[in-house]
């Protein structure tokens, strides 16, 4: 996998989530048991390489107070279970379909870049966690194979983490790294 530079991850980050109700950040990798960095990138630790973060909750008045908002307030005991882990072509759809509400690779259509080009994009956005990363997500469009997502299916199942009615979102583990792209739609 190619590695990223800061311009254009953030390039790819600002693109790919310009339209959607979006939290994209990264934080360091500081505990064996992941799930306390996923709680801690939730509220807002500093990128530690400074690079992109799309916040689209935290300027609503309703957060004051809350630092997880849009997030909710869990354990990681809540939040362990709801994260399954997928492959890394799974977690490269996921970006893309994570573009728009309704977490669907129709998203793609509201693009004029073709689909390869947005492909490159999601894969730019993940060399920045090298060949050693795991993949997990709330989401459950469980594919044919086991930690894979299937987009052709209509329905859309996810594990809710936040106070939306829908939340669909990817977590990327690296050793040095933890990744979170989240979107999130009230119906």
């Amino acid at each position: 996998m190619p590695s990223a530079d800061q311009t254009s991850w953030d390039a790819a980050v600002r693109h790919l989530y310009r339209d959607a109700y979006a939290y994209v950040a990264t934080g360091p990798r500081r505990h064996e048991d992941w799930t306390l960095d996923v709680l801690a990138v939730m509220a807002r630790v500093p990128d530690p390489r400074g690079w992109a973060r799309i916040d689209d909750g935290a300027p609503e008045p309703e957060s004051s107070g809350r630092p997880v908002h849009p997030f909710a307030v869990h354990p990681p005991e809540y939040v362990a279970p709801r994260l399954q882990e997928i492959d890394r072509d799974s977690a490269e759809n996921l970006l893309l379909a994570l573009t728009e509400e309704g977490c669907t690779l129709s998203n793609l259509r509201y693009f004029d870049e073709s689909p390869d080009e947005l492909r490159a994009m999601a894969r730019t956005i993940l060399a920045r966690y090298g060949d050693g990363a795991t993949y997990h997500t709330n989401v459950s469009k469980q594919g044919s194979a086991p930690g894979t997502l299937d987009f052709t299916l209509d329905r859309l199942g996810y594990n809710p983490l936040s106070v939306y009615t829908e939340d669909c979102g990817l977590v990327i583990v690296s050793d040095a790294e933890l990744g979170l792209f989240w979107t999130f739609a009230d119906y």
